[in-house]
């Protein structure tokens, strides 16, 4: 067996260790601590010997390609690659598209971020095994936001995406460029991830179908993690039937994914979706209209599509559910303490799970420490409020809104005893301009979350949330949010089939 890479540090060194955990340690003490620790470093020697266990590439690819403008005119594309599934399966004949948080080996991924370029993955995410083995191709990999911080689609390296819609304009974020390239007709189905609602916020402003499933519903595994209690990733698609089509493919458990609880079989979420809305209870959340940011236009606009839900066959009331309003509050110690924790201190990582650990992401995105002022603003001012608070106020913040989120969920739980859906506005406002170059940081850190009081709750909770596109507000898509009991998209495919088929969205115009 070859000699061991790891060396038993010198006395110099652990007093440095010592001391950075606030002990005090004569250096005879320290030379018994060293003394004790041979062992363990022969442990670990044997560790790193050891082949990794992580999960075999099957399907061929090529490293793909940076597209140039021309065919990139939206900035949505990070890499331009083809990578073939199997000869036949539920997806043969469709591409997809990989938001760049997902591991494809052998395809750089840099997850929006300068200080992780360069970055070429040796595994596969489970949903790229699963969408090649039903016979689907991956098209390549979109932009998203700087390690996926953002609402808006102007943080990324190295440059913002654009809304097919209205150039200059969002797209969206931190799926930014998997809305835009469904949007614009590239691609029919992409994946996109949702921690405080990156999926259905640039589905919304783009005007595809964003659905967020439940959590843990599809694996995560193989994806870059933000915070595990709130990690997503699901379909974004330009019609709801190739939504539900995906979800088919992707949903179920891996073994790998500490985040999956439920062993039930997947649904066919295509025939759940069919049989109209004729006697659906749909409640419509009074909080989630007329926050401080909402626009009058998209609130009406909302209103207008439930009436039309209502015309279909639907009942549908108005609920005041005031626990919403505190949503996002509960929400903030969870993604911005978990975020710095995790993905930022634990290099993406973290400790206290088991599963499949990409070790060779996490050894690359380590490298942010030393290159810390390259990330966005957004990030930074996540991470000056998460460090501070684990550090001043020893997590109290982030443990007490975990607790909080039980009686968050029991609220919603509470309205879905009595309704099949709740409704609302996916976002409070239609796409806004893109910060100019040299905008100040106040101006980009609002663009990027302003956006999210009525999606961020339900990562929290875990509820299934789609965005369905319901109307044009001066001449940019709005989207009304469906959310349903856990584990039943079903329900929420079947009301969003119902009104992509009985109403033409981009006729409800403000």
């Amino acid at each position: 067996m070859p000699l061991g890479t790891l060396k038993l540090p010198g006395i110099e060194e652990w007093r440095k260790v010592a001391g950075e955990l606030g002990l005090s340690l004569s250096d005879d003490d320290l030379a018994q601590h060293r003394a004790a620790l041979t062992g363990s470093f022969a442990a670990y020697n044997l560790v790193d010997q050891m082949l990794d266990e992580i999960p075999e590439v099957t399907f061929p690819r090529t490293p793909g390609r940076r597209p140039g403008a021309e065919e990139n005119p939206h900035g949505a594309w990070y890499v331009k690659s083809t990578v073939q599934g199997a000869s036949s399966g539920k997806l043969k004949g469709k591409t997809i598209a990989l938001k760049d948080n997902i591991c494809l080996a052998g395809v750089p991924m840099m997850n929006g971020a300068s200080t992780l370029e360069g970055y070429v993955p040796d595994v596969d995410a489970t949903v790229v095994t699963r969408i090649l083995e039903a016979g689907g191709t991956i098209a390549g990999k979109t932009v998203c936001e700087y390690f996926c911080f953002s609402g808006g689609s102007h943080t990324s390296a190295p440059a913002p995406v654009h809304n097919p819609h209205r150039m200059g304009y969002s797209a969206g974020g931190s799926s930014s460029g998997s809305a835009a390239v469904v949007a614009a007709g590239e691609v029919p189905m992409a994946l996109g991830g949702d921690q405080g609602g990156s999926i259905r916020m640039p589905a919304s402003f783009c005007g595809i179908y964003g659905m967020k499933p439940t959590h843990g519903l599809v694996p995560y595994t193989g994806i870059m993690p933000i915070e595990l209690t709130i990690d997503h990733t699901g379909p974004m698609t330009a019609t709801v039937e190739d939504n539900a089509l995906l979800l088919e493919v992707l949903a179920g458990p891996d073994g790998l994914d500490p985040r999956q609880y439920s062993t039930a079989p997947v649904p066919a979420y295509r025939d759940l979706m069919r049989g109209g809305i004729a006697g659906m209870r749909i409640a419509l959340i009074e909080e989630g209209f007329g926050h401080p940011q909402s626009q009058e236009k998209i609130d009406a606009l909302v209103q207008e599509a439930a009436e039309r839900l209502r015309g279909l066959g639907a009942t549908v009331e108005k609920v005041s559910l005031p626990m919403h309003r505190l949503g996002a509050a509960i929400w903030l110690p969870v993604a911005a303490e978990g975020a710095t924790v995790q993905m930022m201190h634990g290099n993406g990582f973290g400790f206290n799970w088991q599963g499949l650990y990409v070790n060779s992401l996490l050894d690359a995105h380590s490298n942010w420490r030393g290159r810390a002022d390259e990330l966005s603003d957004s990030l930074k001012n996540t991470m000056l409020l998460g460090h501070y608070m684990v550090t001043r106020h020893r997590g109290h913040y982030y443990a007490k809104a975990q607790n909080l989120v039980r009686r968050l969920r029991a609220a919603y739980d509470s309205v879905l005893s009595q309704y099949d859906l709740l409704a609302m506005p996916t976002l409070p406002m239609a796409a806004t301009p893109l910060p100019a170059a040299d905008a100040p940081t106040s101006e980009i850190i609002q663009r990027a979350f302003e956006v999210l009081p009525n999606t961020a709750p339900f990562d929290c909770t875990h509820h299934p949330a789609m965005s369905v596109p319901c109307g044009l507000a001066d001449g940019l898509p709005i989207g009304l949010m469906l959310v349903g009991k856990m584990y039943d998209e079903g329900t929420i495919y079947r009301a969003a089939a119902a009104f992509e088929s009985g109403v033409d969205w981009k006729s409800l115009t403000a």
